[in-house]
């Protein structure tokens, strides 16, 4: 017997509880020329829900991350967040996206920017913050992820975790409704992998909603209040992350999680 080719976006709504939905993707549709690479997803995440989003290479999951604020257009289908559809272009796009903080595989930081000055950038230049508030929120954030001491130093100077952390200050001081993570350990050295899940799990505990892309499963398992499992462009399978890893429905999942666990 087959597996279910797509998940139902009743299901989805479903599987967000109760919470008042944040980001809705309905019929969502991308092709990288011949390769359809996103196919018919609906995803409904609700307001503080952590939903990480696993799969093998290739399945699409980057993709579907960085829709989500416009990083990928789509060829068909909507997006919306807080009940806004994602606009094509333009100031009304800089500002949804405003709302959507990212925190990518690489740190992306300003070389030439000291890390409070990283941090700070967006709230002066884009929600026009005085910089005197700017700079104390930024320090407030920079203590929160454990490098306020770090904070007139460049980011060359810093470890790839902490830079790492760093990014995800500078995305919080945006004051985001929610956060965006695409494989934010994937890069790091082993060692520097759990300092910068630690903040995202005190994120999670903190009520940010959240869509995590990565492989990490102890977070999957630790933080995630669902788990959304992707294989080959489609949703094959989501579910609690209890649910998910000692019960999956699916083959693609039960083969995926068996390549990964037994190691």
């Amino acid at each position: 017997m087959s597996d279910s080719p797509k998940v139902a976006a009743d299901d989805c709504a479903t599987h967000a509880g109760e919470r008042p939905p944040l980001v809705r993707l309905t019929d969502v549709n991308k092709h990288f020329g011949e390769l359809h690479v996103l196919q018919d997803i609906n995803l409904t995440v609700g307001l503080g829900e952590v939903v990480v989003v696993i799969g093998p290479s290739g399945s699409g999951k980057s993709t579907l991350c960085r829709t989500i604020n416009r990083l990928e257009t789509i060829d068909s289908g909507e997006i919306t967040i807080d009940g806004v559809k994602l606009p094509e272009e333009g100031k009304a796009l800089a500002e949804l996206r405003a709302d959507v903080g990212m925190v990518f595989q690489s740190f992306n930081l300003f070389a030439h920017k000291s890390i409070v000055d990283n941090v700070t950038l967006g709230p002066i230049k884009v929600r026009r913050q005085p910089s005197s508030k700017a700079r104390a929120h930024a320090m407030e954030l920079l203590e929160r992820v454990g490098v306020a001491s770090q904070a007139e130093k460049y980011p060359a100077q810093l470890s790839g975790g902490q830079q790492q952390r760093v990014a995800i200050a500078r995305a919080l001081a945006m004051d985001p409704k929610v956060m965006l993570f695409d494989e934010p350990t994937s890069a790091l050295d082993p060692e520097m992998v759990n300092e910068v899940l630690d903040v995202m799990v005190d994120l999670a505990k903190q009520g940010m909603t959240m869509v995590v892309v990565t492989h990490e499963m102890g977070f999957a398992r630790k933080a995630g209040d669902r788990v959304v499992f992707m294989a080959d462009g489609q949703l094959v399978e989501q579910a609690d992350p209890e649910t998910f890893f000692d019960h999956p429905q699916s083959n693609r999942a039960k083969d995926f999680l068996g390549k990964i666990l037994s190691h």
